[in-house]
């Protein structure tokens, strides 16, 4: 894969409507720093997490995606283990919205059993017990925010992402980490619905369209940024690269090779870092995580993001050997 150094310097290889543009105007006075490792190990996870300076400190919260049952795509206990030992953190999620097997409290802790997460750590279900509102600055769609009650319980929350497809959101990264992941079951059914419904039994027949979806979700994304200060940062692994995201059963196995681990203070800047990876990689295979992006308006998640100030589309990528 051929690396670029600055935003504006792969801007070229993507065309118009990728936002572009915008981020050509900021490079040289509002741009963010992504680090990258091209090789996935447990000890250049660590390494990334050193290089962003900015340490985890107190009771750290390491949200990711235990991964449904019956998929196996989600990042392995095996190489995220010695980094969420060393900060001695506890692995975070919330119930899901959909039927499934981890949308009761005792199914998704035999799922994080299972897939092996309980075994490297204590496993929070933080909505098992309620959930507590955010507010949300600025938004068109949701005045407030629901997250899972025991976020409040952590100092410092770092966002382990899977880099991958998702079926309505195109992508999953650091943003939907933040914002459907941080989400209470009744939190993601009003994500899903631009704030209309938090029962799972009325949201599914009334999605709204792509674009109403991704704002909503960046603005679900603004209420946690904005609560969490300087105390978050974020760290994404893009391996298995389906088209379709942990929380599917059933996945389309990837047809793209793995990029590399890319970790960052911005989730903005951190996704758009990963989606330029994918779209600058000399793979054939990436033309279906491309379809699955840009089908589902996902670049719109990151436009909207930077309007609502939650950080920036430009940015510099600093590669770690």
């Amino acid at each position: 894969m051929k690396k670029p150094i600055l935003l504006f310097a792969a801007c070229s290889l993507l065309g118009a409507g990728t936002g572009c543009s915008n981020a050509q105007k900021n490079a040289d006075d509002n741009t963010s720093l992504v680090y990258y490792i091209q090789e996935i190990s447990p000890e250049n996870m660590i390494k990334i997490y050193e290089a962003l300076g900015r340490k985890a400190e107190g009771k750290v919260a390491i949200k990711l995606s235990t991964g449904e049952p019956g998929n196996n795509h989600y990042l392995a206990p095996a190489l995220i283990a010695p980094l969420v030992q060393k900060l001695n953190g506890t692995i975070v999620e919330c119930n899901t919205a959909y039927n499934g097997g981890r949308d009761f409290t005792e199914d998704h802790l035999k799922a994080a059993a299972d897939h092996g997460f309980t075994a490297i750590a204590n496993v929070d279900i933080m909505d098992a017990d309620g959930q507590i509102s955010l507010p949300v600055v600025g938004g068109k769609h949701l005045k407030e925010n629901y997250v899972g009650k025991n976020w409040e319980n952590y100092d410092f929350t770092v966002v382990l992402s899977h880099f991958k497809g998702h079926p309505m959101a195109g992508f999953g990264g650091a943003l939907k980490n933040i914002s459907i992941g941080l989400a209470s079951s009744q939190g993601k059914c009003w994500i899903h619905s631009a704030g209309k419904y938090t029962d799972k039994a009325e949201v599914w027949e009334n999605v709204p369209d792509y674009d109403t979806f991704q704002e909503s979700m960046a603005e679900a994304s603004k209420s946690v940024v904005d609560k969490a200060g300087d105390k978050i940062l974020y760290i994404s692994v893009a391996n298995n690269l389906s088209v379709d995201c942990d929380c599917v059963a059933t996945p389309e196995e990837p047809q793209m090779g793995d990029l590399g681990i890319f970790a960052s203070l911005d989730p903005v800047a951190l996704d758009r870092a990963c989606i330029d990876a994918v779209r600058n990689s000399n793979d054939h295979g990436k033309i279906h995580l491309i379809e699955r992006i840009d089908s589902r308006h996902g670049m719109h998640n990151l436009e909207y993001a930077e309007q609502l100030g939650i950080g920036n589309q430009s940015y510099k990528l600093v590669e770690l050997k």
